[in-house]
């Protein structure tokens, strides 16, 4: 059987950014009931983000080559 802590490492930061988390996680206490669970959150959020800015769809493609060939880029 799994444990759940198994599943994770340890991570350390400051003990002003911790408070402020804290602070946010009493705010949204409906959402999260830990500073674990909003750092975990975030972070998931933050990676998503980054990986979404870098994909274009093929249309968007085609449209940004048919401009730099217009432009006399390609």
């Amino acid at each position: 059987m799994s444990n759940e802590r198994s599943d994770k490492k340890a991570v350390y930061i400051s003990k002003e950014i911790y408070s402020k988390i804290e602070e946010r996680v009493k705010e949204h206490s409906d959402e999260f009931s830990s500073v674990d669970e909003y750092v975990e959150f975030v972070l998931r959020e933050l990676l998503e983000e980054d990986e979404e800015e870098y994909e274009l769809s093929e249309e968007d493609e085609e449209k940004i080559k048919e401009r730099l060939r217009g432009l006399g880029y390609l």
